[in-house]
């Protein structure tokens, strides 16, 4: 039974039962039964009807509320097993596939740097593995125990500023930018001798959004061969699954600054 069946219910049983009630003893039982009496008798009718109204209704409606909930849960496990499962696919796979390519071609540097990269990967597949399904529900609070624990191990400090609802990525989406975050902190971890790193995830004025990662490390000397890394190549690979264009410069004050951004318009979830 729906909510609008409901609805229904509880807005016409009690008028006909008490309504007919009224009718009747007004039109056949005024001569046997006084005003008094039949006052109260239909309160206590009132009094009875609506216990066992309410008492039926509630039980539908917990029923109802079980069953979503149920559908909720299961929703819940599909989306995360979509998730890891791109996961591995996106990343693990694929660099697999890339570390292969290096080490028959005999270029140990940079299957090296795959082997890292892997990695960084079963680590962090088996930490979201490992949390617990109601705390890692929430892009934001995945993010920041992710960023909490890359602290930890590095020393380095990051500020995060993450002003995107929680929703706002589908759990696909979420594959896509995780992957951006943890391909560029090991970059930063690796190469970049920074000591603080700055993360902002916010909307733009067109409706899109924007994540920028900025650290005050050594910098990149030279941005056109660095763009052809495999790291920033699976970077602006993830950035196009998502609809963003990929920036990366030398701010003045020193350091990389990565950026990426969208301006779709996003339907509000």
């Amino acid at each position: 039974m729906t909510y609008r069946t409901l609805k229904m219910f509880s807005v016409l049983v009690p008028t006909f039962l008490i309504g007919g009630f009224e009718y009747i003893r007004h039109e056949c039982l005024l001569h046997v039964l006084s005003m008094e009496r039949g006052n109260f008798y239909i309160t206590v009718l009132t009094l009875l009807l609506s216990f066992l109204f309410a008492t039926w209704m509630f039980r539908k409606l917990e029923h109802i509320t079980a069953r979503l909930a149920e559908e909720q849960a299961k929703r819940a496990v599909y989306e995360e097993r979509e998730r890891l499962a791109q996961e591995l696919h996106d990343g693990i796979a694929q660099t697999l596939f890339f570390l292969n390519v290096k080490l028959k071609k005999g270029k140990l540097d940079e299957a090296s740097a795959a082997v890292s990269t892997i990695d960084q990967q079963v680590r962090q597949a088996i930490f979201n593995l490992r949390s617990l399904p109601e705390e890692g529900a929430s892009l934001r609070l995945r993010l920041q125990r992710w960023l909490d624990e890359f602290t930890t191990l590095t020393g380095i400090d990051v500020t995060a500023q993450l002003d995107l609802p929680d929703e706002y990525f589908s759990a696909a989406e979420q594959v896509q930018l995780f992957g951006i975050i943890q391909e560029a902190f090991a970059n930063i971890r690796k190469h970049s001798r920074a000591r603080h790193v700055l993360l902002t995830l916010q909307e733009t004025d067109q409706d899109g959004w924007q994540l920028l990662i900025k650290d005050d490390g050594c910098g990149i000397e030279v941005l056109d061969e660095a763009r052809k890394s495999y790291g920033l190549t699976m970077m602006e690979e993830r950035a196009q699954k998502l609809g963003a264009a990929f920036d990366i410069s030398r701010p003045e004050d020193g350091g990389t600054q990565l950026t990426f951004t969208s301006c779709e318009r996003r339907p509000r979830r």
